[in-house]
């Protein structure tokens, strides 16, 4: 009798879910599909439950990921370790089978056609990308400064971006990126990210002047370094100085080569777009502009729901899936807008609260994986509709249209659940 009332503790122990995180992913659902419903509304589709509307085939998906949340709660924790390298083998295979049957659409090839509804691989990798390297960065053994270990995660993470790339889905490529936040706060080198903000910072620059003024920045960089240095002048300093300044103007030299034969044209000009290079408000700046007009003309307090004006013209494309934002903007305000982003932010602080108290390596650095995962695409969802960053085609979480981002986006947030309510043991 002592037994069994021991193992109902340990189970009532287990099943001790973060309400405040489901409450959260529930309410942004909810809204993303209301706003789903305001942004494909007309008279002949009114009725909700009209499965030939966009709002109602995501009816269904969410109904779909509601029960992938359930099941998943109710999955041996451990299961998700001891596959994780299956798993993502498996995401890989899709990757590839993608590339190969895949029909070309909007210039992609992302989508496999299986006749009633059509799966995305790549919204399925990052949750398999991040199961297999919280398994290898959660063995005890591991250290992230190991240079065999770097070459392994950077396989991991390559791999799978390589892959999506390959299916001109750049935006989704470049999600990956977000897995510096987990490795970051494991050990890895901070240098890593440094280069990665100063790459980033002298890609722009050379894109906006002439490569020559950059270089000269780049010296002077390195000129201000030794100066700033002058009493620990080593020679590992110099060596430093002298590495930077080759890199650096190599980098700077490689920009425009990048610019014009990596990058699809589109995507050309929707950087130069962005740095105000060029205007093209009726071609490649459409989307954008059009957007930012109906943020700005919802004021504070927003039009009212299926109320906006330029929502039910249609003047922005795509504004159920990656534009849905403006929808939010139009209708809701500042104050709607606001409050949509606060929901973010207190998931994002909120999964963070858990990671960190994870006893389980593999569940904490699952759980940064799944924040920066998410942190990536709210940022630049938001930044690409109010015209901050290029339009790189990147779902809302939880809140645009589309099966296969909402479940495989439900799939990561629950299973971290489940790994947070088993948190005081070691998996």
């Amino acid at each position: 009798m002592k037994r069994s009332k021991n193992r109902n503790s340990d189970t009532s122990t287990r099943l001790k879910f973060d309400w405040v995180t489901i409450l959260l992913y529930t309410i942004l659902v909810v809204l993303g599909w209301v706003n789903i419903y305001a942004a494909c509304y007309n008279d002949a589709h009114a009725f909700v439950f009209d499965f030939a509307s966009q709002h109602g085939k995501q009816l269904v998906w969410v109904a779909i990921a509601t029960l992938v949340a359930f099941v998943t709660l109710y999955i041996e924790p451990r299961i998700f370790s001891d596959t994780s390298y299956i798993i993502y083998a498996f995401a890989i295979f899709l990757l590839l089978v993608t590339l190969v049957l895949a029909r070309t659409v909007n210039g992609g090839r992302s989508w496999i056609d299986l006749g009633a509804f059509k799966l995305q691989p790549s919204e399925f990798a990052k949750f398999a990308t991040a199961l297999a390297l919280s398994k290898y960065v959660g063995g005890i053994d591991i250290k992230l400064q190991s240079p065999k270990v770097r070459l392994v995660v950077a396989a991991l993470i390559v791999i799978p971006a390589a892959l999506i790339l390959l299916q001109h889905d750049t935006g989704s490529a470049l999600v990956f990126a977000a897995f510096v936040l987990p490795l970051f706060r494991e050990g890895f080198t901070k240098y890593v990210l440094i280069f990665s903000v100063v790459a980033v910072v002298l890609f722009v620059l050379t894109l906006l002047v002439n490569q020559y003024i950059v270089m000269a920045l780049v010296l002077a960089v390195c000129l201000a370094y030794l100066f700033l240095w002058l009493n620990r002048r080593t020679r590992t300093s110099y060596i430093y100085a002298a590495a930077f300044l080759v890199v650096g103007c190599l980098f700077v030299f490689s920009v425009d080569f990048a610019f014009e034969k990596v990058l699809e044209p589109h995507q050309r000009e929707r950087i130069d777009v962005l740095l105000g290079k060029t205007h093209d408000f009726k071609g490649v700046g459409y989307n954008v502009h059009q957007s930012k007009i109906a943020i700005g003309s919802g004021g504070v307090a927003g039009k009212g729901y299926l109320k906006g004006t330029i929502t039910k013209a249609d003047f922005v494309p795509e504004q159920e899936t990656d534009f849905i934002f403006c929808t939010v903007g139009e209708e809701g305000g500042f104050l709607g807008s606001a409050f949509v982003v606060v929901l973010y932010i207190l998931l994002l602080t909120r999964l963070v609260k858990l990671a960190e108290r994870q006893r389980s390596r593999f569940a904490r650095f699952y759980g940064y994986s799944l924040t920066g995962i998410l942190f990536f695409h709210f940022s630049v969802n938001v930044g690409m509709v109010l015209g901050l960053v290029p339009v790189i085609g990147i779902p809302l979480p939880f809140f645009s249209y589309g099966g296969s981002s909402l479940i495989a986006f439900t799939l990561m947030l629950f299973v971290f659940i489940k790994q947070d309510s088993y948190r005081t043991q070691l998996l």
